[in-house]
């Protein structure tokens, strides 16, 4: 960091710093042998450069100081011209410079004393621009980190309002989940016995399906005896056109095998029923298991979409946890934050108590100048007083031997 030092500049460098900082134009004559107004004029502009005095301070008096005085109109311009010394005094008694300025060198200045003055508060200046110039990336600094600060506060306030709203969603939809979860455990003990139903069905079906088959073997068997029967039949008609006799006694023999056929028509009638039997419990079977099969698909479409929501819900508690997440990042952010924020405080607070102890320690030496300049014109005025009298004294002494003419 730069530190203050207070070399004796050159009349050519002290009107080059003068004309780039806009303070004043000069040339080098007036710095050689400088007046009284050139003086006041310079080290005025000096200060309102510092802002030690403002533009509408200058040449201004206090009213109550001017009452003190018998006669304010002819002590306007030495009020100003004591006001700029003691403003330039306080500045170059700050400036702890080897050699104090007296009024003197404002009424009377010299071209020596005045460059080394004007180069003590010229290089003040320049301290101070650089110092200004150095703490400026800091202050451009400080504004965007305030400016980050403010988007990251807001853009915090408008998750929290997201993890609002996701919160009142969540609880909203709370008794939804729960209701499907019942139902979904519920659907899961009905798919669980419709199942066993259905096992317990198949059994069923396949003794069913063994038994028909069996019954078809017997109604086959049963259909060869009968056309076995119709050939023995037609053969016996055509014996009985050749011989009656023999037709007689082939019938009377036949006659048992005649019953047996009867016996296992009649068999295989009972069996065809009984197939039939067997066949219609077989459909009313198949539309049972249709139905059943029909609210097992029903029950699957729900399985599916309790599934869906449950993958919902597991993606929004996902999205949840990942929100958290992102708080507790935003979170460390905004407390870093707030801890520069927080030491950059302690440093304007620093800065503050700082200026305002110098701000005292000034008006100290304000007090103390004032109260010297007081005691000053008390004896000034004692001794107008004494030299009044001594004045009338000797005008009434020459009063009765020299009369005044007018």
């Amino acid at each position: 960091m730069s530190k203050f030092v207070c070399p004796i500049l050159s009349r050519t460098d002290m009107i080059s710093i003068l004309a780039e900082s806009q303070i004043a134009a000069i040339i080098e004559s007036d710095l050689k042998n400088p007046t009284p107004d050139f003086v006041a004029d310079i080290y005025t502009r000096l200060l309102v450069y510092l802002d030690l005095l403002h533009e509408e301070d200058e040449g201004q008096v206090e009213f109550a100081a001017l009452e003190q005085l018998e006669n304010p109109h002819y002590h306007v311009g030495s009020a100003r011209i004591m006001n700029l010394y003691i403003k330039v005094k306080e500045v170059i008694k700050r400036l702890q410079c080897p050699a104090d300025i007296t009024l003197r060198d404002l009424l009377k200045p010299q071209g020596d004393r005045t460059q080394f003055f004007l180069s003590a508060i010229l290089n003040f200046c320049l301290h101070k621009d650089s110092k200004m110039n150095e703490l400026r990336p800091i202050g451009e600094e400080l504004t965007l980190l305030n400016e980050q600060r403010r988007g990251l506060e807001d853009k915090i306030s408008q998750l929290n309002a997201e993890i609002t709203e996701y919160n009142d969603a969540r609880e909203s939809e709370l008794p939804l989940v729960q209701e499907v979860d019942g139902k979904v455990k519920e659907l899961r003990q009905k798919i669980a016995g419709l199942n066993n139903h259905q096992m317990s069905l198949r059994a069923s079906y396949r003794k069913l399906k063994e038994r028909s088959s069996e019954m078809d073997g017997e109604i086959s068997r049963a259909e060869f005896d009968l056309v076995q029967s119709v050939q023995e039949n037609a053969n016996l008609r055509s014996k009985i056109v050749q011989s009656p006799d023999k037709l007689q006694r082939a019938l009377e023999e036949k006659r048992p095998v005649r019953e047996e056929a009867r016996n296992a028509e009649r068999l295989a009638m009972q069996s065809f029923e009984a197939k039939t039997a067997v066949l219609e419990v077989h459909t009313k079977a198949l539309k049972k298991m249709s139905k059943h099969f029909d609210q097992m698909q029903a029950i699957h479409e729900q399985v599916n979409s309790a599934k869906s929501i449950e993958k919902d819900y597991k993606a929004l508690k996902a999205k949840l946890s990942d929100d958290g997440l992102m708080d507790k990042s935003l979170d460390a952010k905004l407390v870093e934050l707030q801890m520069k924020a927080q030491q950059w405080n302690e440093l304007k607070k620093l800065l503050e108590k700082e200026r305002d102890m110098k701000v005292e320690e000034a008006t100290k030496e304000y007090n103390t100048i004032k109260s010297e300049v007081e005691s000053r014109r008390h004896d000034l005025e004692a001794r107008q007083r004494k030299v009044e009298s001594v004045l009338a004294e000797v005008h009434l002494y020459i009063m009765p031997n020299h009369p005044i003419l007018i």
